[in-house]
């Protein structure tokens, strides 16, 4: 199969559509089939807590219709490497397990076995697989996802109803120059939108907490913005040191939030992404930062949310770069399949011919896409097995306007502890206790220390 480059993911979006040389059962294209019964075990250690019910189930139709067991452990929230650095040192280690990106592929590569033979990587839309040092594919890609800047679209149909809005359409914001001007418009004219139209604005974006359920929006997504423009500059797709190019416009985006939001400045620490949703949901705020997978939250209708699936929106995350108005949504993934290969050849064989089943039967096709809410970068997803959500449609539509996809770079950023520091800084920033000085030093020194950090510790 011919790989078609990162951008790849334009076909997915659009039209919804390392080996040692032992592995048996080649398909007439020379491509690795697993077998799909006799011997073998499968462990699973999953990434997703959210998803610890459906991969389950999904586990025992699989052992119901082959009759290979299947063990899924699914790891907590924020606990997943420690979880399997524990489970990989036991004998009867997992069979299968995730890395986030080129980071954490560093970390795990000498456990990663070749799938460039497998139906699994040949059923690929485009690159997103992860290669080690030898070139082997590592990791393969399950799930791409996509985030920006949620908006209501009927609080914002109203706004421009209102006498002298900076702008008629929603259409119209395709930079940061135009975003910034509405918000400040809605932030100084809430209360005339909710005595005419009856909502309960207190500001024009949701909080933008960095309390420990919240911060990785905007030291993970958010900095992705920055991180993406400078590689973009520099040709890379992962940089051991970063200068800092387009921090200005980080620092652009993130004083909107801050000036314009619900929540004072100085009370941003201990602000959660619940919070954040609910006060999006309960048309408090125009603008929610986050991704598609607050779909099924904010349409739930047990959450009382006055919100609905016609009136979402998203738009790209504009800061001000010249150019901006190109760019459409961030899409890609951090969550990438990877087959243990220090695990035995049989059990490599049954690994691979499970992951391979869930991406053509029916019954993994339907878990995944409908149960579990996946958009998966196979061909073997065709119409019938998409995700049903409108961000998905909102990307397509900037996609089919020509518009050029953000990817995910923040899979490169060298440490969990560099989030941490930015957020510190950026919460210092907020509250009026240092300067942006400081949050760059987190951003810039802090990269290149904690990148020299991971690589003496491998």
């Amino acid at each position: 199969m011919k790989k078609v480059g990162i951008w790849g993911l334009i076909l997915l979006l659009a039209f919804g559509t390392t080996s040692c040389g032992r592995n048996q059962n080649q398909t007439d294209n020379g491509s690795i089939m697993g077998e799909q019964t006799g011997g073998g075990r499968v462990y699973y250690l999953n990434f997703k807590p959210e998803l610890d019910a459906q991969w389950k189930e999904l586990a025992k139709a699989y052992t119901k219709e082959t009759g290979v067991e299947v063990t899924v452990l699914t790891a907590a929230s924020g606990t997943y490497e420690e979880k399997l650095k524990s489970e990989i040192a036991k004998k009867e280690a997992p069979t299968i397990f995730s890395v986030n990106g080129p980071v954490g592929l560093s970390t795990w590569e000498n456990y990663c076995y070749d799938l460039s033979k497998t139906e699994l990587f040949d059923h690929l839309t485009g690159d997103f697989y992860l290669t080690g040092q030898n070139q082997e594919v590592a990791a393969i890609a399950y799930a791409l996802e996509t985030y920006g800047l949620i908006y209501n679209k009927k609080i914002m149909a109203d706004y421009c109803t209102l006498d002298n809005a900076v702008i008629s359409s929603a259409k119209e914001i395709e930079n940061f120059e135009t975003l910034k001007a509405v918000a400040d418009d809605i932030q100084k004219r809430k209360e005339e939108l909710n005595q005419k139209f009856g909502y309960q604005l207190k500001g024009a974006f949701s909080s933008a907490g960095l309390e420990d359920t919240s911060y990785w929006r905007f030291t993970t997504h958010l900095a992705n913005m920055p991180i993406y423009y400078e590689y973009k500059d520099l040709g890379v797709e992962q940089a051991a040191e970063i200068q800092g190019t387009y921090l200005e416009n980080y620092k652009n985006l993130w004083d909107l939030y801050i000036t314009d939001g619900t929540v004072a400045p100085g009370l941003l620490s201990n602000s959660t992404v619940d919070e954040s949703e609910a006060e999006f949901g309960m048309q408090e705020a125009v603008f929610f930062q986050n991704g598609d997978w607050e779909y099924a939250n904010l349409t739930n209708e047990d959450n009382g949310y006055l919100v609905s699936a016609s009136d979402l929106g998203m738009l790209p995350l504009y800061t001000g770069v010249d150019g901006e108005e190109s760019i459409g949504l961030c899409t890609g993934s951090e969550t990438y399949w990877c087959v243990n290969r220090q695990a035995s050849q049989e059990d490599i064989d049954a690994s691979i011919a499970f992951l391979e089943w869930c991406i053509t039967s029916d019954t993994g096709r339907k878990s995944i896409a409908k149960d579990m809410g996946l958009a998966a970068p196979f061909d073997t997803f065709s119409e019938e097995y998409q995700v049903e959500n409108v961000f998905k449609a909102e990307a397509n539509q900037y996609i089919a306007a020509g518009k050029t996809a953000v990817p995910w770079y923040f899979s490169t950023i060298p440490s969990e502890n560099w989030k941490r520091q930015l957020t510190s800084a950026l919460i210092e920033y907020s509250q009026g206790t240092a300067t942006w000085e400081e949050v760059k030093t987190a951003f810039v020194d802090g990269w290149k220390r904690e990148a020299m950090a991971a690589q003496t510790a491998q």
